[in-house]
């Protein structure tokens, strides 16, 4: 199989292309990323003499560029997405512009080069949020926004699947929780605790930390989206989530006991607006129907992404400025 992998230089892009490339020697992956702030090439610097892997700096609204590379494809696998909530209040029309319009470029291309398999990263964001009862989020959830960032990626959604009712498009989408691991950039809460706490910095808290997320590493997300797949229903959504349902605080307070500090080291600051107070997400659609469930707790997964930053100080240094 020839996959198109679109923002594959960020961070679950990238961690899905060395989970495809690792697992099946016979597939080809074919990067496509503008390198904005959050994409580092360098993330993939294991393949650059790999055959199987080829890394193509462009922007999805390319509408030539995406004819081309999409001709020669099998199969869309589509991460590029503008996705901190702070940036799209302060910069909606970047979210906008990639999230809606560049995910539209993508679905017309596929579908004037033969149809081509089409599988849509979206976000449990689009749900928009739930109360301390309320069960999780399903797929029968909903959509109710409530950011520039979730907005838009509720519209990719309705997109995706219009042009799988409309056209006949193979798609399938999936809706994931908060992801952390190797290779985040380092403005999310995991990353940004962790190289803080490393540099001796404080952990800047929004409001009361009593937020609620559902959190998933990043690997078992990979291993998700590649069942999809293979094992997907065309036109189906999947939820995937990691059952890992902490309040901020406590996310924080796991990355302190980890790494040996205590709660002198946070820093409460002024929450941010319309900041969704809980989401959580249930797994059991593709579980029951194809077979998948996260490996890795949250206490496992914390433990594995610290040490990896600490590995790693030369990939993020440059970043946090």
């Amino acid at each position: 199989m020839k996959l198109l992998v679109t923002g594959g230089s960020g961070f679950i892009g990238s961690n899905f292309i060395r989970h495809i490339l690792d697992t099946y020697k016979e597939y080809s992956v074919t990067n496509l990323d503008a390198l904005t702030y959050a994409g580092d090439e360098h993330s993939l610097d294991m393949y650059n003499n790999d055959i199987r892997y080829s890394f193509v700096k462009g922007d999805i609204c390319d509408t030539r560029l995406v004819d081309e590379l999409v001709s020669e494809c099998d199969c869309i696998v589509h991460f590029a997405a503008e996705s901190h909530v702070d940036r799209s209040i302060t910069e909606p029309l970047a979210f906008i512009q990639t999230n809606i319009i560049g995910t539209y470029i993508l679905l017309e291309s596929a579908r004037k080069h033969g149809m081509k398999r089409f599988h849509h990263i979206s976000t449990d964001e689009v749900f928009g949020q739930l109360t301390e009862v309320d069960p999780p989020f399903s797929e029968t959830t909903p959509y109710d926004p409530r950011s520039p960032y979730s907005a838009t990626k509720a519209s990719s959604d309705h997109l995706v699947m219009a042009y799988f009712h409309t056209y006949g498009l193979p798609v399938t989408i999936s809706n994931c929780s908060n992801n952390y691991g190797p290779y985040q950039f380092p403005e999310k809460l995991v990353p940004l605790a962790i190289t803080n706490l490393i540099l001796g910095k404080k952990v800047p808290v929004y409001g009361d930390g009593m937020q609620v997320r559902d959190w998933l590493y990043v690997e078992d997300h990979c291993e998700a989206i590649d069942v999809i797949l293979h094992k997907g229903v065309l036109g189906e959504t999947y939820c995937i989530g990691g059952d890992g349902e902490k309040k901020n605080k406590e996310v924080v307070d796991a990355i302190l006991f980890t790494m040996d500090k205590d709660a002198s080291m946070i820093s409460y600051v002024t929450d941010r607006p319309g900041h969704d107070r809980r989401y959580a997400i249930s797994h059991n659609k593709i579980t029951d129907e194809l077979g998948w469930s996260p490996k890795v707790s949250f206490e496992e997964g914390i433990v594995k992404t610290v040490g990896w930053y600490k590995d790693n100080i030369l990939w993020w240094e440059k970043k946090k400025s």
